[in-house]
C-alpha cells in the first residue's frame, strides 16, 4: 500500500447501518453496481483504511468448474505472515482509478491472479460484509462467480500460491483453514456449514 494509492469507496450509509449485516446477503443486488457509479468515489487507501463512513468496495472473484470450487492455499513466500498457509476460493482486491469501476477492476484481477486463455462472465451473486474487525469494517466485498467451463486454469504467483479445481467435499474439509472472506461465502454459496 503507498500513501497516495487511490482506492474505490462508497459511503456506508447508502449501503447499510453502522454495525452492518454480518456475512453475506443477496439484498440490494439489483442497485447496487448502479449505487457504486453513482456513489463511489476515489480516496486515498491511508485515509480509507482508517474511516468506518467509508466502505472500500472489493471485487471477489469465486471461480467454479461445475460444481467444484478453484481452491487456493497462500504459501509462507507470501508478503503478509497472517494469511500463511490459509485457503481461499476468492480473488480480487482494491478497486483504483485505471480500473474504470467493478467490471474492470474484476478483468484486471483474473489477469493478475491467474494464467488463463479466457475471461469468464461475471455474475454478483452477494455483497459481502464484516465489522467484527477493524479491517472488514472499512471494506465490503461484492462477490462475483465465474464458471470456467471445462478450460484450464493455473495459478500466476506460483510462489505465493498454490491452487487447483477441488470437489465440494474436499472444498469443505479444508473450511476451518479458510480466510474469513472464503468461510463466509462458502457457507452462502453451499447453503450453511458442512460437517
Amino acid at each position: 500500500m503507498t500513501d497516495n494509492e487511490l482506492v474505490l469507496v462508497v459511503p456506508r450509509a447508502s449501503i447499510m447501518a453502522d454495525p452492518g449485516w454480518y456475512g453475506v446477503t443477496t439484498e440490494g443486488l439489483d442497485a447496487f453496481e448502479a449505487l457504486v457509479a453513482r456513489e463511489g468515489r476515489y480516496v486515498p487507501r491511508s485515509e480509507a483504511e482508517h474511516d468506518r463512513s467509508l466502505k472500500q468496495v472489493i471485487p471477489y472473484l469465486v471461480l467454479r468448474d461445475g460444481e467444484a470450487y478453484f481452491l487456493m492455499r497462500r504459501t509462507k513466500a507470501g508478503g503478509d505472515a497472517r494469511l500463511h498457509d490459509l485457503w481461499s476460493i476468492g480473488v480480487g482486491g482494491h478497486l483504483n482509478p485505471e480500473d474504470g469501476g467493478l467490471a474492470g477492476g474484476l478483468v484486471r484481477e483474473w489477469h493478475e491472479e491467474v494464467v488463463a486463455d479466457f475471461v469468464p462472465e461475471f455474475e454478483l451473486v452477494g455483497l459481502l460484509n464484516d465489522d467484527t474487525t477493524d479491517v472488514g469494517s472499512v471494506h465490503l466485498g461484492a462477490v462475483y462467480a465465474g464458471n470456467a467451463n471445462g478450460r484450464p486454469v493455473l495459478i500466476r504467483e506460483t510462489a505465493k500460491l498454490e491452487g487447483r479445481f477441488a470437489g465440494v467435499d474436499e472444498t469443505a474439509r479444508v473450511r476451518e483453514g479458510m480466510e474469513s472472506w472464503s468461510r463466509l461465502v462458502f457457507d452462502r454459496l453451499q447453503g450453511g456449514p458442512r460437517s
